[in-house]
């Protein structure tokens, strides 16, 4: 990390909208993209616009199922290194990224910076039926499936459906008996919030 570091201080290219450092002129217009906002790269299937060629190589494995890294601890398959890197710090434990704050530490880059936005109150994602605020995007489209009525998850065992991937994989555990007496407590306390 000292050496990346020490590389990014004496790196001729520097952004002249943030200023952050950039060690090659390559990847100093690739970082131009974050301000103009520009995507080149559209995913041919879906839509989906890219910073890169190679993030859009990496988010076409989505489409056709690829996971070339596997995690060696729990054979768990990823899309890209940098999302196996990422999950290898659930069994290690390794927090590399921390909070200037208040101190709480993270396993990705992407989570502090969802975190910070907690500490100043910025919530750049307004639901348009009630107006209630988020700090993430994925959270607001989460939220107005409970205006749609919208359920995406569906069990096949009893048919139960679910707003959230994580609230389905939670239930789940009922079929195969593993954690009923908390899944049962969740369960109830969901239908308590949503209804």
């Amino acid at each position: 990390k000292c050496i990346k570091e020490d590389i990014l201080r004496r790196s001729p290219y520097s952004c002249i909208v943030c200023g952050k450092k950039i060690r090659s002129n390559c990847y100093l217009k690739i970082h131009k993209r974050i301000h103009t906002e520009e995507k080149p790269y559209t995913c041919a299937v879906c839509g989906k616009q890219c910073w890169t060629n190679n993030e859009l190589k990496i988010h076409q494995r989505i489409h056709t199922g690829e996971k070339p890294y596997p995690c060696a601890v729990c054979g768990k398959q990823f899309v890209s290194n940098c999302n196996l890197k990422k999950h290898q710090r659930t069994h290690t434990g390794e927090k590399p990224y921390s909070c200037e704050v208040c101190g709480k530490q993270f396993g990705s880059n992407s989570s502090l910076k969802i975190h910070k936005k907690r500490h100043t109150g910025d919530k750049p994602y307004s639901c348009i039926v009630c107006g209630k605020q988020f700090v993430v995007n994925s959270d607001l489209k989460v939220h107005q499936r409970i205006h749609t009525g919208e359920k995406p998850y569906s069990c096949t065992v009893c048919g139960k459906q679910f707003v959230t991937s994580k609230y389905f994989k939670i239930h789940q555990r009922i079929h195969t008996g593993e954690n009923c007496t908390v899944v049962k407590i969740v369960e109830k306390t969901l239908e308590q919030i949503l209804n």
